[in-house]
This record gives C-alpha cells, structure tokens and sequence, in this order.
C-alpha cells in the first residue's frame, strides 16, 4: 500500500498544484490511501479535489482510502454530509 500525507491547506490558493499531486500519486498504485491528518485548511476546492482522487481511482479500478482525518477535514466532511463518500476510514 503506497501512502500519500497531505499537509497544510487544501483549499483554493493549492489545488492546481495538489490536484497534480494527486492524480500523479493515483497513477502510482493500485492500493492507495491518502492520509489528512496533518491537513488544517479545507475550504470547497479542497473537498472537490478530495472528491475527484476518489472519481478517478473508482475509474482506474484502484482502491482509495482517506485515513487519519483532521478535525478541520471532519468539520467540513459533516458540514457538506459527506463524511460517508470520503470515508472516515481510521
């Protein structure tokens, strides 16, 4: 299993460059998960990057986990309802 840790924001001002990362990091493996603990920021462009990892692995047939989920993830997950499409896994 290959795991990616995001750090920091994810929100506007860094998703052209996270969704890069991203996807990259898709096309890397089959068994993936992305790990959110140390992400403090998470405004609506980080939650739809986190949306499209999840889309594009589905479509590769790779498995995807979110794990470690920030409290500042899990306040916008269940602030948007959708703690159970991006699982909180851990």
């Amino acid at each position: 299993m290959q795991t990616l840790n995001i750090e920091g924001e994810m929100t506007i001002y860094t998703a052209a460059e996270q969704k890069n990362l991203l996807l990259a990091f898709i096309a890397s493996g089959h068994t993936l998960e992305i790990n959110l603990s140390q992400v403090n920021e998470l405004d609506t462009a980080g939650t739809q990057l986190l949306i499209l990892a999840k889309q594009h692995a589905a479509k590769a047939q790779k498995q995807l986990r979110f794990v470690m989920h920030s409290k500042a993830v899990l306040d916008v997950l269940a602030l948007a309802n959708l703690t159970s499409l991006l699982g909180h896994s851990d």
